[in-house]
């Protein structure tokens, strides 16, 4: 049961490579995936007195203009079977499937302060040529690196911040006075 998030998205995958509208899948994906990560939309959603019925309800008069029929079909048929809990991980696999198809990926950046467009844009390009692949970067500031940047993409992680150097320093005057104790 663990991986029906991920067959979930498999199926939709081939069923849209099939039919030759994975672009258009990502689009609605993650519009779609965006909407129900608000805190309204899981509580409406997981919560136990919400009738299946009143839940495709919602998803037709809220997501019916926007979203192809396979994909309200996937929700619909999630809520008959009370699988609305696999619904985001399916979604979230299903965008991450199609980016790596387009050989997109996104890099994770922690800095101390906000990063300019430029900044942005230069990180951008210089990810996106030694990775091989389009990268967006995601900012999340974080004053507590008190200068410096991560990178997380791809199962790669570079730390430059300032609170990392502070802890290996920290670390290798340990090792320093210990060897000098003789402990």
């Amino acid at each position: 049961m663990a991986d029906l998030g991920k067959r979930y998205a498999t199926a939709l995958f081939e069923l849209s490579a099939e039919q030759g509208t994975l672009a258009q899948y990502l689009d609605q994906t993650t519009f779609l995936r965006n909407a129900l990560m608000e805190e309204e939309c899981k509580t409406f959603l997981t919560h136990p007195r919400v009738t299946g019925t009143e839940k495709s309800a919602f998803f037709d008069r809220v997501f019916s203009q926007h979203l192809d029929k396979d994909l309200m079909g996937f929700l619909h048929l999630a809520v008959s079977k009370n699988r609305e809990a696999f619904i985001l991980p399916a979604l979230n696999q299903l965008v991450e499937m199609i980016r790596r198809h387009h050989n997109q990926t996104t890099a994770r950046v922690k800095s101390a302060v906000p990063l300019t467009e430029s900044q942005l844009a230069s990180m951008a390009a210089l990810l996106t040529r030694k990775l091989n692949k389009k990268v967006d970067v995601q900012v999340m500031v974080d004053p507590d690196v008190i200068g410096g940047i991560s990178i997380q993409v791809d199962g790669f992680y570079i730390d430059r911040t300032l609170r990392n150097l502070l802890r290996n320093m920290k670390d290798e005057v340990k090792q320093i006075v210990k060897k000098e104790s003789g402990t």
